[in-house]
């Protein structure tokens, strides 16, 4: 029974990756064709998208907390890939992502139609990033950016990068925190997290064969960007979430270097 629910959740995502190979194909030929499709378009696209697979996926989800009712600065604790299908249901969004995924099979070429936005570590081009997501921000765009930089097991926060927040200072445009947490028996997933030297093939068939864990996602009350200062931004950002996460008396510990999806 357990080989039959691996096989038949792969073919599930097959399904909807076919799905997303189609619509990327189709900004492809307009592309071809001289149509930009807005990013508003592409948004929505994805967000149609990102529902598919996020169905697909072994996860009940429970979602706390308003969607924002404006484009905003979302930022998240990242633990897994499915960060990304699961909050990309939520609403219209873009990402910010590692440049390696650009040149992923499939999901590199899907992430770059849906209008993702690529940063490379230590590339020197802070400066040009700021001003794209200023820009992306401006065009009433919402954006989510994961400030760790890097995946965790869940358990505790890396430190948030400030610089990634300067566009919403730039821009005027609130946060809106998110905090993610992944449940199995009541407990921290020890599945779920993407770490370490894991390989995406390995970490589905590891997932695909348990049963469904859970997932909370808590959207914190907006933290307003006028006048702050992006570390302060940033430190206000991670606080809340680990509140969310861990309690009042939690502190981020260090956690060992892991992959972002």
């Amino acid at each position: 029974m357990q080989r039959v629910r691996v096989y038949a959740r792969i073919v599930r995502v097959l399904l909807v990756v076919m799905l997303g190979l189609g619509m990327a194909a189709l900004f492809g030929l307009f592309e071809r064709l001289g149509i930009n499709a807005s990013a508003q378009r592409r948004q929505r696209w994805s967000r149609l998208f990102m529902q598919r697979l996020s169905n697909a996926l072994p996860f009940r989800v429970r979602v706390i907390g308003e969607l924002p009712q404006q484009p905003m600065l979302w930022v998240s604790n990242h633990v897994s890939w499915t960060d990304i299908p699961l909050l990309g249901m939520l609403a219209p969004l873009s990402f910010l992502s590692k440049a390696e995924v650009r040149t992923w099979p499939v999901a590199g070429w899907l992430a770059h139609k849906a209008g993702t936005l690529f940063i490379r570590r230590g590339g020197g081009d802070s400066q040009l990033l700021r001003l794209q997501i200023s820009q992306h921000l401006q065009q009433d765009c919402a954006l989510l950016i994961f400030p760790e930089g890097t995946t965790t097991d869940g358990r505790s926060l890396r430190t948030f990068h400030g610089r990634l927040l300067a566009s919403a200072i730039d821009s005027e445009v609130a946060l809106q925190p998110i905090a993610l947490r992944y449940l199995r028996d009541g407990q921290a997933d020890p599945i779920a997290p993407f770490i370490g030297d894991d390989d995406l093939l390995s970490h589905l068939m590891r997932l695909f064969a348990q049963p469904c864990g859970e997932v909370e996602v808590h959207l914190l009350q907006p933290i307003p960007s006028l006048g702050m200062e992006r570390a302060a931004l940033a430190f206000q950002a991670q606080q809340a979430i680990t509140r969310a996460l861990f309690g009042e008396a939690a502190q981020s510990v260090p956690q060992r270097r892991a992959k972002a999806a």
